[in-house]
């Protein structure tokens, strides 16, 4: 994710694989230079995503295993360890303990102490991590499971409290905020208190709007005005920190 011709933003957190031409969503994101992170949710549409950005400047593909399909997914994990050394890039991955998922939280502590656990062997791996209703177990498994030295953590769609954030950027990890995110007071109460120097954007396309359309990572000049608008500096500055923390993240 380096390139001489200067991007627009960075994006990471976004489907690309779920827009109805996946192909023509990979070509969209890097003709609009945006750095940008294509998560998968499962292995076994990893080799797929593998191909179409294996040759991209600006958009790099991630190893998922989605902890929402976790349990009719689970016989997929040896498939996930196989594919690891394949890429830097893992996610989505993580816990979600809603009502519609609870049933499974068990098997999907299990499969992210795995994910944790193979990445930490491997080293040098850099993770976008669910964590809905959970975020303090999420924290805890991070600290026992991936040294800091280990591997970086993005938490994406960052919703827990003011005070699990403090904890979460005192382990190392990253927030990448949406536009979907700032639209709540409290979003945009804990944005304010985030520490800019861990700061990313994503916009977790399609599953976020722009204009009544599904958003795409062009469409992060939208986030960036914004954010920039909650923190009260300029988009200039936003977007300087953003990229600063992209390259950090990546050292």
């Amino acid at each position: 994710m380096t390139d001489s011709v200067k991007p627009i933003g960075v994006d990471f957190h976004c489907h690309l694989d779920l827009y109805p031409d996946h192909e023509a969503a990979v070509a969209r994101a890097e003709a609009a230079r945006v750095y940008t992170l294509s998560v998968t949710t499962t292995p076994k549409a990893w080799p797929r995503n593998h191909e179409l950005t294996r040759g991209t400047r600006y958009v790099r593909a991630a190893l998922g295993m989605h902890p929402q399909l976790v349990a009719e997914r689970i016989d997929e994990l040896p498939l996930w360890e196989r594919h690891l050394p394949e890429t830097r890039y893992v996610g989505e991955v993580g816990l979600d303990a809603g009502p519609r998922f609870y049933e499974s939280i068990e098997l999907q502590k299990h499969v992210f102490r795995t994910i944790l656990e193979r990445c930490s062997e491997a080293g040098g791996k850099i993770l976008s991590i669910h964590s809905l209703r959970s975020v303090p177990v999420v924290l805890d498994m991070i600290e026992r499971y991936l040294p800091r030295n280990r591997g970086a953590v993005v938490l994406h769609w960052f919703t827990g409290s003011k005070s699990e954030a403090r904890r979460a950027a005192a382990l190392g990890c990253y927030f990448s905020l949406n536009a979907e995110m700032i639209r709540s007071d409290r979003g945009r109460a804990l944005i304010e208190s985030l520490p800019l120097d861990h700061i990313l954007t994503e916009t977790d396309g399609p599953f976020t709007h722009i204009d009544e359309r599904p958003a795409e990572p062009l469409d992060i000049r939208v986030t960036t005005e914004t954010l920039a608008k909650v923190r009260n500096v300029t988009v200039d500055e936003i977007a300087k920190a953003i990229l600063a923390n992209l390259q950090a993240l990546l050292r």
